[in-house]
């Protein structure tokens, strides 16, 4: 009898209970298996991962590769600089140090009344005439600084800068790499030869009549850009990313759509390798200033405002990589979790199809031609092909900025609005 009951089968109560059990327990153990990431998860992570952490190098490596080795976009950078008042301003006052500091008018008119004082001159004149050494040399001074401002703020030497800029961008180069003698480093500092500026100053102020600057030396005054360390921190970092310039950003590439492929939800995948080339771009943001902040610090005072202008002006093709790299991934990640099945996209979606409902019955119910009928048939092909259409536009624009970006989506977006209006309800 026992063996019987055992072997009784069980009513519909136990049946259900049983059940309820198993599924309980099924559902834990595909809860479980989803908390374990498997290898695949694991190796598409980490292939994004990579992929995010490399763009804000590949994009510094592209900056400095095309700003550095790029004639027309390095003069198109640093032509600007000599307009800069500040830049001016730095420029004239060295010039005029170098000038009136080997003119001596104090010494020149105190000589000048000592031989005319030997020769007869009253002494009743004599004194006075040297009480003016001070003021004539003070004005002296004031004429030298006023032509030279006068000079450097002259279309002339603004094109003298451009044809200076281009003619040694070469030589920019060949300081970054080490094998340039034009650019010295002394006393631990490297520093810029302005002997062109006196050159030129020397002329404008013997047309001007003070003949006695013809009697100067060539001089060769320098202005400190920065110290020697840096330079040395400088060329080692343009080595390394002019090589990496090359293949970095394939990589980067490469890194992100190897990781996409590999994940198991390629849309969600797609959403966060956005979200982290997004948070890249955003960290290199931050580090532009402080890069700047470092940089002009290391620099004596007087050189502070050209070096700063000048980091700015380099900067800012950097800032506008930032910004339409940040717009692309944007775009891009929005984009992607808009088509995806979460309840915020499938809610906005269903809304979009029911204001595209609402604009088909204002428009007087658009007739399903067999326009609208093959628009229907087609209408995933006509979208990729709209994407695909605004990607190329993107590809071959010359400078694509952040705004062109954004510009971009909005036409692609009333496009495919106008699709879905037009296209015969299904």
């Amino acid at each position: 009898m026992d063996g019987q009951s055992e072997k009784a089968p069980l009513h519909a109560g136990e049946r259900a209970e049983l059940d309820r059990l198993r599924a309980e327990i099924s559902a834990l153990r595909l809860r479980s298996a989803r908390r374990r990431p498997s290898a695949r998860a694991v190796a598409a992570g980490a292939l994004i991962v990579l992929g995010c952490l490399l763009a804000p190098l590949a994009l510094t490596a592209v900056w400095v590769h095309t700003q550095l080795t790029d004639t027309e976009r390095f003069a198109a950078t640093m032509s600007p600089l000599i307009r800069e008042p500040a830049v001016q301003q730095t420029i004239t006052d060295r010039v005029t140090d170098e000038v009136f500091s080997r003119l001596d008018i104090a010494g020149l008119t105190e000589r000048a009344v000592r031989a005319l004082a030997e020769r007869g001159l009253p002494e009743e004149i004599a004194g006075p005439l040297r009480g003016l050494a001070g003021p004539a040399a003070s004005g002296v001074r004031g004429l030298v600084h006023d032509k030279v401002g006068e000079l450097v703020a002259s279309p002339a030497v603004a094109q003298l800068w451009d044809r200076a800029i281009r003619a040694g961008h070469e030589q920019l180069t060949a300081v970054l790499e080490g094998n340039s003698e034009a650019v010295v480093i002394s006393g631990g500092q490297v520093r810029l030869d302005l002997a062109p500026f006196v050159a030129a100053g020397k002329q404008a102020l013997a047309e001007a009549g003070l003949s006695a600057v013809n009697r100067l030396p060539d001089l060769h005054p320098t202005v400190p850009i920065t110290d020697a360390r840096t330079l040395e921190r400088a060329r080692s970092a343009y080595t390394l990313l002019d090589r990496l310039a090359a293949w970095l950003p394939w990589a980067c590439l490469a890194f992100l759509a190897s990781g996409t492929l590999l994940a198991r939800d390629r849309r969600r995948a797609v959403v966060r390798a956005a979200g982290g080339v997004a948070a890249g771009m955003l960290a290199l943001a931050v580090c532009v200033p402080i890069a700047r902040a470092v940089l002009v610090g290391q620099v004596p005072t007087a050189a502070v405002p050209a070096v700063g202008i000048a980091y700015d002006l380099a900067a800012e093709f950097l800032r506008q990589g930032i910004r339409t790299v940040f717009a692309v991934a944007l775009v891009i990640g929005f984009g992607t979790f808009l088509t995806g099945p979460s309840a915020t996209a499938v809610a906005l979606r269903t809304r979009l199809s029911r204001a595209a409902a609402r604009i088909r019955a204002h428009l007087g119910r658009v007739p399903a031609g067999p326009a609208g009928r093959a628009l229907r048939a087609h209408l995933t092909a006509v979208r990729a092909s709209l994407i695909g259409l605004a990607v190329l536009v993107f590809v071959f624009l010359e400078q694509p900025s952040a705004a062109a970006v954004l510009v971009l989506a909005a036409v692609l977006v009333c496009c495919l609005g106008v699709v879905q209006v037009f296209a015969a309800p299904g």
